[in-house]
């Protein structure tokens, strides 16, 4: 039992390192894709895209499938094969001789990066209910530094060789795996695993656990609103190429400003927000600030006031660990793998249909062909939907929690530079850069 505390912490350098290893790549992939091509941009564009969609893809097919596997036979099994098999598919992606091998690899990666929501199951495993969205915004700290030094880092290796930042990726993944098989033990006891069910593993089959509980739905549905909304930064890019002529460098940098704003809000202010407001009041919370910073994106004629929406933007990570934690209240201790399956599912949703909507609603508002032009509707959309997200949110009510005898007893405290810290999950993913 004592080991259970401690073993928040290296669940949280495990996840700290697969998210590095991932930001390794998402300079130098573009790169190599055009490399494949000839240079032909238009191709490459066309092919990043499909890159994309297929990574989202496989997390919505496999995220509930490692997740009820996870509840059948344990934690730690998934997550050490997940690094495993995302350090060698990265070797695969290193030596890939052609751009279909290439895309061969980012289907593997997209399943084995599908254990996130497995190292999400572990924490609600080993904490406490209500320390639980503390814990859970640990892992937002470790999707920021993964963040911050991950792309530059790999800017720097792509500039050397594109490959190259692939081979480090594999290596980082592969040390991942050897540091949780040596120090990460199992968090969920034989007698609360559950027996596999391929219903249950089923993408669609797994959202219908969303619908078990009215509350649960509803927070469902207002997470929905929230991930779509985490796609506006499929056009920031773009948006501030258009409208304030950056170059790749300040758009490096205000990623960068993005990803210590998250790190630093969330680790200093979740779980402080949680224990002074509660949960459901953290949530709306976060939502109006989120809304806010959106439309102050929206209406910024000038950088300076572009970068200043970024702290505003990132208040909004005190909300997704509140709803996390409230989410896995409404479940039993057995489901808690499925339930981080099917919300993995349900994000990745939006990670096919996000960027889709922000892209067409950016083009058609900056096309002279168009009555109005209005470069800042997608921040405008993006705020719309967290506002309705907000509103949602102050009709959840504080539903009793479901637990189970063994896990109230075997449950231990967090230490208390996890309990009195939190975070919330970074707004910048791999998909929507």
């Amino acid at each position: 039992m004592k080991s259970r505390p401690a073993a928040v912490i290296f669940i949280l350098v495990t996840v700290t390192l697969d998210i590095l290893a991932m930001g390794l790549i998402i300079p130098v992939l573009p790169k190599l894709i055009l490399d494949f091509l000839g240079g032909r941009m238009t191709d490459a564009a066309t092919w990043s895209a499909r890159f994309a969609v297929v990574f989202a893809l496989m997390q919505f097919v496999f995220s509930p499938v490692l997740g009820v596997i996870s509840d059948r036979f344990g934690r730690r099994p998934v997550i050490l094969l997940s690094n495993l098999g995302l350090g060698l598919d990265y070797i695969v992606m290193a030596m890939s001789p052609t751009l279909s091998w290439l895309f061969l690899g980012r289907i593997i990666s997209g399943i084995t990066t599908s254990s996130i929501p497995t190292a999400m199951a572990y924490i609600a495993d080993v904490t406490q209910k209500e320390k639980r969205a503390g814990a859970f915004g640990m892992i937002g700290v470790a999707f920021g530094i993964g963040f911050i030094f991950g792309p530059a880092i790999g800017g720097l290796l792509g500039d050397v060789n594109p490959r190259l930042a692939f081979w480090v990726a594999a290596g980082l993944s592969l040390a991942n795996w050897l540091w949780g098989f040596l120090f990460v033990p199992e968090s969920l006891p034989e007698q609360q695993r559950k027996e596999f069910s391929l219903r249950r593993a089923n993408p669609l089959g797994s959202l219908k656990l969303l619908r078990s509980h009215h509350e649960l739905w509803r927070l469902a549905t207002i997470q929905f609103l929230a991930y779509t909304a985490h796609n506006i930064f499929s056009v920031w890019a773009l948006y501030a190429i258009y409208r304030y002529a950056w170059n790749q460098k300040r758009i490096g940098l205000s990623l960068m400003v993005v990803g210590i704003c998250t790190a630093v809000i969330s680790g200093g202010l979740t779980g402080r927000a949680v224990k002074y407001l509660g949960e459901k009041r953290t949530l709306y919370t976060g939502q109006f600030f989120g809304a806010t910073g959106m439309f102050i994106a929206g209406l910024a004629r000038n950088s300076v006031a572009y970068l200043a929406s970024i702290p505003v933007i990132s208040l909004w990570n005190i909300a997704m660990p509140a709803a996390q934690s409230m989410m896995t209240h409404r479940v039993s201790e057995k489901e808690q793998g499925e339930l981080q399956g099917a919300i993995q599912s349900m994000r990745s949703i939006t990670f096919i249909i996000g960027p889709w909507i922000f892209l067409k609603v950016f083009g058609w508002f900056i096309n002279p062909k168009n009555p109005l032009h209005l470069p800042g509707a997608p921040y405008y959309l993006a705020a719309a939907l967290l506002f309705t997200a907000m509103l949602m949110s102050t009709r959840i009510r504080d539903a009793p929690r479901i637990s189970s005898a063994p896990a109230a007893s075997t449950t231990p405290d967090l230490p208390p530079e996890v309990t009195a810290t939190g975070a919330a999950p970074t707004i910048i993913t791999e998909e929507n850069i």
